[in-house]
């Protein structure tokens, strides 16, 4: 069943537009969306958690809009942020308080074990907390409701490694039961490696690929070799073209690996490399048609 459906979502600023996002993100799934800094991908996760308004399109989350009912379908979403999102002065007392006021699914108990588990201190004021336990923090929050879509974005920015490994097996205990899913904005494109079912990647507003993680590793090679080796016919076919010290290195179609020779080294690509080309190709057409 798909947890959540995204069909041609559309949000006009007067200086950017985030134009016709589709997708569907089924139940027991990790979606990575990605995209440089003001690619769309805030605007986007605000459209879905009802943060702001879409101009055009519909969101769907377990078959329901936020139109239709905006406190059940704000229930059924957990959202945790770059920024931490509770005032500086309060403590964790009045967190707890201010959650079992306004979600009907938060559990004191659940709350309480998740602070006990991360030594989460009850008298600290939150302000004094390290990044790290202000991201524990919110995931207590998260946790302790009966959600059924956490929205991530770029959470696990400025954590260090032990935590950010911590906050990606919660990631994967959270969908473990097959019924919840996750939609994780970051530009630690190494954690979706490790975690993504699906990518999708925007780039200016726009939809530029949507995949399973899988199918989008075997879509592409990454191909390096000497420029003056280079043929105009492969040439042609490779996506952003990088130049460095021992020649050059793009991304080609899997299926125009017919076009290689031995003249160039092939590899599996990760998806920071898929993103990366694909980026300068698009910022290098853009430089052409403004010329």
């Amino acid at each position: 069943m798909e947890l959540l459906e995204v069909k041609h979502l559309s949000k006009y600023y007067k200086e950017f537009r985030l134009e016709n996002i589709s997708f569907t993100l089924p139940e027991g799934y990790i979606m990575g969306y990605v995209g440089q800094n003001g690619a769309g991908k805030s605007t986007t996760l605000n459209l879905i958690t009802d943060i702001c308004k879409c101009s055009e399109g519909e969101v769907y989350v377990d078959g329901l809009t936020c139109d239709k009912d905006a406190v059940d379908y704000k229930e059924r979403i957990g959202y945790i942020g770059d920024e931490f999102y509770y005032p500086p002065n309060f403590t964790v007392k009045n967190i707890r308080g201010v959650l079992k006021a306004f979600y009907k699914t938060f559990s004191e108990e659940k709350f309480n074990e998740l602070l006990r588990k991360w030594k989460l201190s009850e008298k600290m004021k939150v302000k004094d907390f390290s990044r790290g336990m202000k991201v524990k923090l919110m995931f207590a929050s998260v946790l302790a409701r009966d959600t059924r879509l956490l929205v991530l974005d770029e959470a696990t920015n400025g954590l260090d490694p032990v935590v950010r490994a911590e906050v990606l097996n919660l990631l994967q205990e959270y969908i473990a039961d097959g019924k919840r899913s996750v939609i994780f904005s970051t530009h630690i494109l190494s954690d979706l490696e490790q975690i993504a079912d699906y990518i999708y990647f925007i780039h200016d507003g726009r939809t530029v690929l949507y995949d399973t993680k899988d199918e989008l590793l075997d879509s592409y090679l990454l191909v390096k070799g000497e420029r003056r080796a280079l043929p105009s016919q492969l040439q042609g076919e490779l996506i952003g073209i990088i130049d460095n010290a021992y020649g050059f290195e793009a991304i080609l179609p899997s299926e125009r690996a017919e076009l290689l020779t031995n003249e160039f080294h092939y590899e599996k690509p990760n998806i920071d490399g898929i993103v990366i080309h694909y980026i300068k190709d698009l910022e290098t057409k853009k430089g052409e048609q403004m010329a």
